[in-house]
């Protein structure tokens, strides 16, 4: 028996992680405007939505795979591929833009190896895009996880990466 970890959250073997998203969804069986709910605790305990996770919560609801995937995909905020430790976003707002965030995301595409949407090989960062942070005056700006970076120049991408690396900030 396998124990399984995913990047987010839980551990176990793959039939203790199905059993506890079967007795989840279940839970919600017949409560209309559950899926997005259900969905997120499922992502927090599998960590990611693969189809044979999608097709379990579908069966526990009582709901089509088509309803369930349609939804997985519409919504960013779901992964359907095992996500990084940490999640990077580069901010792509209008000032980050005009401030050199196109130069962060290839000098990051190049440093890590991955497009944006991708997650490295080792498995510590997802690489995504995010269309604005809040923090224009910042520009250019990127996250990881929570901290915010601002007025980041490639050059200062290994010196931010680095502590990362061993979970630290």
């Amino acid at each position: 028996m396998s124990t399984t970890q995913h990047a987010t959250t839980c551990t176990g073997t793959e039939e203790e992680l199905i059993d506890r998203i079967r007795t989840l969804a279940a839970n919600y069986k017949g409560k209309e405007g559950s899926l997005i709910q259900v969905l997120h605790m499922v992502q927090g305990v599998y960590g990611y939505l693969p189809l044979h996770i999608q097709q379990i919560v579908a069966e526990e609801l009582d709901l089509p795979l088509s309803t369930v995937s349609g939804v997985v995909s519409f919504y960013s905020f779901f992964a359907t591929k095992p996500r990084g430790r940490h999640t990077i976003r580069v901010c792509m707002g209008t000032a980050c833009y005009v401030r050199g965030g196109v130069s962060l995301v290839e000098s990051l595409e190049k440093s890590l190896g991955i497009q944006a949407g991708g997650t490295t090989s080792d498995g510590v960062f997802t690489f995504e895009i995010a269309r604005c942070i809040g923090s224009c005056g910042l520009a250019p700006a990127m996250t990881i996880d929570d901290t915010v970076y601002p007025e980041v120049k490639a050059a200062d991408l290994p010196g931010i990466l680095e502590p990362w690396y061993n979970d630290g900030k």
